[in-house]
């Protein structure tokens, strides 16, 4: 096969992290012509990349893996990256599929072709071509990096938490962390054991509650080994805790309770008064996503540990906050978080009339049940816009696989070469979408990641992930445009 004829798949998949590999598994199973193409040199997405001190899952193990392959060998109720990246290998490997996954292989365009009803994806390895894409890349992906006004003029080092850099040593060095959120959230309290002083630039305090996290000793690991019904008894009970709390967060009351326990967990921890006020969120519980830790706080009142102010700007090695406090560093460590919702892969899909997604969004990211895109024929996004919940991401990433597996047996069944997405069905899902999210917490005025340029909450679910398994559950040809292989279109 020359590069000027490539092989044509059934089905491509971009991205080698929980997304992608569950979907190579299902395609395996369904006997499908498929390849996975990954960027880096080994799979495990998020958790390859993510390597700061005391990495881990803020969802419980059990429940943060995949439903058809449970692991009873966990060390721990949260598992830490090591061995959640170790999972993703092992259970690659039991499927079959690690020989299906293109490794160092980055797409760098993915267009569709109408006349020849296929997605053309330009790689730094060639060209590959498929009638459907899965793009399984993942909402962790892209790190933000912040434009501070004279970082040009800082002369440590520096480096985003997602790419940590392990060379520099800080044991005895001015650190300075900018933003608390889910990574300095871990491994804050891990480098301040060792560090001479850590200044923490804080813009916005975060609700922080209780990490009811401990061992698995060998014996529970050796029954849930020999008694599988266990570990999915456990898993069913932490789905239900999660539909609870997201149910929850819908009502003052119990918003108000979950908030009683984080003032309780920041009083344990802080017992200066006026640290504790710089400490107390200013928002909502939930508005913002919710941390889990025992030792923040702690760690937070220590003498060497200064919490500042969002920067104001750098001047040199000294980082000044919003307050005009200045801190010298020697180390700069951005845990600033990911684009969300502005996902970059929008920049390298192009559609049917010839433009960019990026443009056909215009800010705002839209897509079908979160995972078909407007211009965007035969293409699958898995965590797309308005699919994220306080609940296990492998929740909706098995409700996804469950939809696309049902699309592509169709479109083999029926001889359909096309699936796009019906514009009427699309605006008017998307607005019940935006309609239900204006009574959530996650709408109650707080600036987080979940709200897009244009101040439109594209990221979360507003419903139960009942309802959203309800929804995806099967493919409904009658939600969607279909062109049959003889050109023939049906609605």
């Amino acid at each position: 096969m020359t590069e000027s004829t490539p092989h044509l798949y059934e089905v491509i998949v971009v991205g080698a992290g929980f997304a992608g590999i569950g979907s190579a598994i299902k395609l395996q199973q369904m006997g499908s012509d498929f390849v996975v193409l990954e960027k880096a040199s080994e799979i495990g997405g998020v958790w390859r990349d993510n390597t700061y001190p005391d990495c881990g899952c803020d969802v419980p193990a059990a429940f943060y893996s995949y439903s058809f392959a449970p692991n009873p060998r966990w060390s721990r109720l949260f598992a830490k990256q090591e061995e959640i990246k170790t999972y993703t290998v092992d259970t690659a490997r039991h499927f079959g599929v690690l020989d299906k996954v293109k490794l160092n292989t980055n797409m760098l365009e993915a267009r569709w072709h109408e006349a020849q009803q296929c997605w053309h994806l330009q790689t730094n390895n060639g060209l590959f071509t498929a009638r459907f894409v899965i793009m399984a890349c993942g909402p962790m992906h892209v790190p933000i990096q912040p434009a501070l006004p004279g970082l040009e003029t800082f002369t440590g080092h520096q480096f985003h938490s997602s790419h940590w850099d392990h060379s520099i040593d800080l044991k005895g060095q001015l650190i300075g962390v900018i933003g608390t959120g889910a990574s300095a959230i871990q491994f804050v309290p891990e480098i301040a054991k060792q560090v001479a002083s850590l200044s923490l630039f804080q813009r916005t305090a975060p609700w922080v509650l209780p990490k009811m996290d401990s061992p698995v000793s060998a014996d529970w690991q050796g029954r849930f080994a020999r008694h599988p019904w266990l570990q999915g008894l456990l898993r069913k009970a932490l789905y239900l805790q999660f539909e609870i709390l997201n149910s929850g967060l819908r009502f003052p009351f119990f918003v108000k309770r979950l908030q009683k326990a984080g003032l309780k967990n920041l009083a344990r921890g802080v017992k200066d008064p006026s640290l504790r006020q710089r400490l107390t969120p200013n928002f909502a519980l939930g508005c913002k996503r919710i941390l889990l830790s025992n030792t923040w706080y702690r760690t937070l009142a220590q003498t060497h540990v200064t919490v500042m102010g969002g920067v104001r700007e750098i001047q040199g090695n000294q980082v000044i906050d919003s307050e005009g406090r200045s801190a010298q560093v020697d180390v700069l460590i951005f845990a600033t978080g990911f684009e969300v919702a502005h996902p970059p892969i929008a920049d390298a899909i192009v559609g049917a009339s010839g433009q960019k997604l990026t443009t056909v969004w215009q800010g705002s990211a839209q897509a079908y049940m979160g995972t078909m895109l407007p211009d965007c024929p035969n293409l699958f996004l898995t965590f797309g816009p308005n699919l994220y919940t306080f609940s296990s991401a492998f929740v909706m990433i098995e409700a996804q696989l469950q939809f696309i597996q049902s699309a592509l047996k169709f479109a083999r069944q029926k001889a359909v070469s096309q699936i796009a997405v019906d514009p009427v069905r699309l605006a008017l899902y998307n607005q019940q979408v935006q309609a239900a999210l204006q009574s959530t917490v996650w709408n109650s005025g707080c600036a987080s990641y979940f709200l897009d340029r244009n101040g439109r909450n594209s990221t979360n679910w507003p419903w139960t992930t009942m309802y959203m398994r309800w929804r995806l559950r099967r493919f409904q040809p009658t939600e969607f445009v279909l062109t049959r292989q003889a050109h023939s279109t049906n609605t």
